[in-house]
């Protein structure tokens, strides 16, 4: 089989895994035209490689080691001597037909390494640069995909979603964060501030002074999506509407945690299929 009939299969291949992992994010791309879906399928399916590197090893050499063969598998690919595998001979493809860059891509692969040394945060300058790596990153990467027409340079605005997204995952997993992992992505300088203790995290106490720090960050992750939304008629018009579907829904999510009394540690927050129609009828632009 030749590389040209192999295409067909390197995306579906990569359909797979966003499909897999991410029925939400599939949903909404999915609505792309099919060459640019496609293409968006490609650099998810990319991201969870870097995610499972992480995830799918047992210690941090392990994990280590194989971020380390994917960076090397990236240096191959910028070199344009990428190894024979659908999801490199898909990205090629997509780096033929957009003006992609490499950096976020990098940038990726430092986020991950970041979460294998962790650190509690310090403030919310912190935790928003970890953001950057691990999800604005990404909205570096689809920008030439999704606004390749565009006359405005929307980076900041990409780069806003992606860390407001990245962002409403931390408040709505502070339980699960914290029993799976041990981990506390809430700046600690604000949880010094407001009083909470993490032997109350620990216990899973929602009191008022966690709901401070929780509303913080909320609040900062809404600024984040209005930053988005003020420059989403930049977009392709094709585009538009499964990155705002995106984005409304996963800030419903915040809106769901208040909804259920700040519970992020026994309850999982999700945007119920009623808001998400009232969300989709509300995104038709």
């Amino acid at each position: 089989m030749t590389a040209q009939m192999s295409v067909p299969d390197d995306f579906a291949f990569c359909e797979q895994i966003i499909k897999r992992h991410s029925k939400s994010f599939y949903y909404a791309f999915s609505k792309l035209p099919e060459e640019k879906a496609q293409a968006v399928y490609a650099l998810y399916a990319f991201c969870r490689t870097a995610d499972d590197s992480v995830d799918e090893n047992l210690g941090s050499a392990a994990q280590l080691a194989a971020l380390d063969k994917l960076t090397d598998e990236l240096d191959r690919f910028a070199g344009k001597q990428e190894i024979n595998h659908p999801l490199w001979r898909a990205l090629r493809v997509v780096f033929n037909k957009y003006e992609m860059d490499l950096e976020p891509f990098y940038d990726q692969i430092k986020g991950q390494r970041m979460d294998i040394s962790f650190s509690a945060p310090k403030t919310l300058e912190d935790v928003e640069t970890y953001s950057y790596y691990v999800a604005g990153s990404v909205g570096r990467m689809l920008l030439p995909i999704i606004a390749s027409n565009s006359k405005v340079d929307c980076t900041d605005s990409a780069v806003s979603l992606g860390v407001a997204m990245q962002l409403t995952n931390i408040l709505r997993d502070v339980g699960e964060d914290y029993r799976g992992k041990r981990r506390i992505y809430l700046p600690t300088e604000e949880l010094k501030r407001a009083g909470y203790r993490v032997e109350q995290l620990a216990n899973a106490e929602i009191t008022g002074s966690f709901i401070e720090v929780w509303e913080g960050m909320a609040k900062r992750a809404e600024d984040l999506y209005d930053e988005f939304l003020e420059c989403v008629s930049n977009f392709d018009e094709d585009s538009r509407f499964p990155v705002l579907v995106s984005a409304q829904v996963y800030r419903g999510i915040l809106g769901s945690v208040r909804q259920n009394n700040y519970d992020c540690f026994a309850r999982k927050n999700y945007v119920t299929k009623r808001e998400m129609v009232r969300i989709l009828s509300d995104s038709i632009i």
